[in-house]
């Protein structure tokens, strides 16, 4: 069938919601399907293989982070065109809520919709404004998946009805298949390797979270190095970590293969993350390299982790907490390779072989409930005028 996909965050920016998109766009057209992707972009960005650009976009901050996100007439133009063009059999909305071109797609769509929400959210000033207004946009889709229970307990708390709980999916084989014993990210027992990954000017990754566990760790393990990965500006980081001298390496942005390998070779992997998170991607993706996880208790964190069979769990927020676990994890490990063993055994469920039929499963029930093709949205421009009114004030 003919399948148009539509992401609302900007392909100039890496992130969870991006990559899941192209990644299911991969598998479905590995399956015979068409694909078509819409997304945000700049004139200047290369686009991958089917994707056609809603415009430049703008950053809003958004749930302790930056979303780049483009709205208006010229991206609903630029929406109702691609999909005259592409006929789809099925639309695949991800985040269609959320204040950009997949809201504008959902309000203009004749084919049945599918939507997947990934945003778990303790407050939101925009949404608690507008969800009454959404009502006409959320009666639209035919079928809804959350990527997680926070994420479903988000939509549920702001939008009501349900959704099918499908998680994020990993390419499971190149993460089980890196490298194990490469010498830039490989520990020893005597030098075990933390590491890190994530991005270093976002106060929710963590990263003072482990800063404060640094100290702790190498009075226990005098000879442990950890390995910080991750694009940002941090300069006040690496000045307050400089004392540690050759302990704390700052390893800037690393490739796909290179994240593999650290995941893979590292002694085990700390995800300090503080909030905002619907899932946990790279707990995955360390759990298929074989790596010892070691995460903040955030319900998401520890739903992947299940409640710690799979991966220790420390006090979300709390650096003498995650040193401790870090130095048990360390010297005791035993516990820790049954942890390691018992996640190689389940993360088979999160690839995207396994995700992508559990898709599947639901577009074949919004097809078979989607007798004719639906008309533009009830409301819906009134709802387009309050959100633009929000937007001016921003999101909180």
């Amino acid at each position: 069938m003919r399948v148009g996909l539509v992401c609302p965050y900007s392909l100039d920016a890496h992130g969870g919601v991006q990559v899941h998109v192209l990644d299911l766009a991969a598998e479905l057209r590995r399956r015979g399907h068409e694909v078509g992707i819409l997304a945000p972009a700049s004139e200047d960005t290369a686009l991958p293989e089917g994707v056609t650009s809603a415009g430049d976009s703008v950053a809003i901050p958004y749930n302790g982070s930056v979303a780049r996100l483009n709205f208006g007439p010229v991206v609903a133009r630029r929406a109702r065109r691609w999909l005259d063009e592409g006929q789809y059999d099925l639309l695949h909305i991800h985040e269609p809520i959320t204040p950009s071109v997949g809201m504008l797609v959902l309000q203009a769509a004749q084919a049945p919709v599918v939507a997947t929400f990934h945003a778990a959210l303790d407050r939101s000033r925009a949404r608690e404004i507008l969800s009454p207004a959404t009502v006409p946009l959320i009666e639209r889709i035919a079928a809804r998946i959350a990527v997680s229970e926070e994420a479903r307990r988000t939509l549920v708390h702001f939008h009501g009805g349900d959704a099918v709980v499908i998680p994020n999916g990993v390419n499971v084989a190149p993460f089980a298949e890196a490298p194990s014993d490469d010498p830039r990210f490989a520990g020893t027992d005597q030098a075990p390797t933390i590491a890190f990954l994530g991005r270093l000017d976002e106060p929710r990754k963590g990263l003072q979270v482990l800063a404060g566990a640094i100290g702790p760790v190498l009075a226990a393990v005098p000879g442990a190095r950890f390995l910080i990965a991750g694009r940002g500006e941090a300069e006040e980081q690496r000045q307050a970590l400089a004392r540690y001298g050759e302990h704390v390496q700052f390893l800037g942005g690393v490739s796909d293969e290179d994240k593999a390998a650290m995941l893979a070779s590292a002694t085990c992997y700390v995800a300090p993350q503080t909030g905002g998170e619907s899932f946990g991607i790279v707990l995955v993706e360390a759990m298929a390299a074989g790596s010892r996880v070691i995460a903040s208790d955030l319900t998401a964190f520890s739903d992947v982790l299940g409640a710690g069979q799979y991966g220790a769990l420390f006090s979300n927020g709390d650096s003498d907490d995650l040193a401790r676990v870090i130095i048990d994890t360390l010297t005791h490990p035993e516990a820790a390779e049954q942890r390691r063993q018992a996640a190689r055994e389940v993360v088979g469920r999160y690839d995207w072989a396994t995700v992508t039929d559990a898709v599947l499963d639901v577009y074949d029930m919004a097809l078979s409930t989607a007798h004719t093709r639906v008309g533009p949205a009830r409301g819906a421009r009134t709802m387009v005028a309050r959100l633009r009114g929000v937007l001016d004030g921003g999101e909180r």
